[in-house]
């Protein structure tokens, strides 16, 4: 069985400030869950779309119950993979993400799609999807239940923070090419490549390379 997410909202900003400030979310005070923020993979193709993998660290604790059933030494945290692909020329911005341990006691796979919205150029629609697994055998539909709950409240602390982000880069938002934001991204990754631990950047390199490959 597998909880399954679907979400239609609409963000008051142009494709454009939503692909340009995306890369910009955090920190912000909506999302404290979110730890670290690493660029693992980047570049332009020869159809121009910037291809992107970051690797997330966020807290990952677990429900009272949950700490009463399962070790007390879990780890309190959890690895999360994001590709992405921007097509500036038909004006889409896909993502595809999911979590890269702690898999069988929860996976947690979501795709966003970011498009301008039909009815107002101006306006930015996102459509979101998520799957919820657990393998947990007499406790999958209790952990996939506690799952689509924390996964609501996050996303909508995770809408709150990108709004947030919008709102204080309006008129600010730089106008960058794709090889240019590319090239940026990938100086900032070498930078912070020696803080990523070897654990982190095994799990991004093992993490579902066949999925990888069919989004790519």
């Amino acid at each position: 069985m597998v909880k399954h997410f679907f979400d239609l909202s609409t963000l008051k900003s142009s494709w454009d400030q939503v692909a340009s400030a995306f890369w910009q979310r955090y920190p912000n005070p909506f999302s404290k869950h979110v730890l670290t923020e690493d660029v693992i993979y980047r570049e332009v193709t020869a159809d121009n779309k910037l291809v992107s993998r970051r690797l997330f660290t966020k807290t990952n604790r677990l429900p009272r119950w949950g700490e009463m059933i399962f070790p007390t030494n879990l780890a309190q945290s959890v690895f999360v993979i994001e590709d992405s692909i921007v097509d500036l020329q038909n004006r889409t911005f896909t993502t595809l993400t999911q979590n890269v341990n702690h898999t069988r006691l929860m996976l947690i796979e979501e795709k966003c799609v970011y498009i301008p919205n039909q009815e107002n150029p101006s306006w930015t629609q996102v459509q979101r999807e998520a799957w919820i697994t657990s393998n947990v055998f007499g406790f999958s539909r209790a952990i996939q239940e506690f799952g689509l709950a924390r996964f609501r409240r996050n996303q909508t602390k995770a809408t709150e923070g990108f709004e947030y982000i919008l709102s204080n880069l309006q008129g600010e938002l730089p106008t960058k090419t794709l090889k240019e934001t590319a090239k940026g991204a990938t100086e900032k990754a070498k930078e912070t490549a020696l803080a990523a631990t070897e654990k982190a950047k095994d799990l991004a390199s093992k993490a579902a390379p066949q999925k990888a490959k069919q989004f790519v």
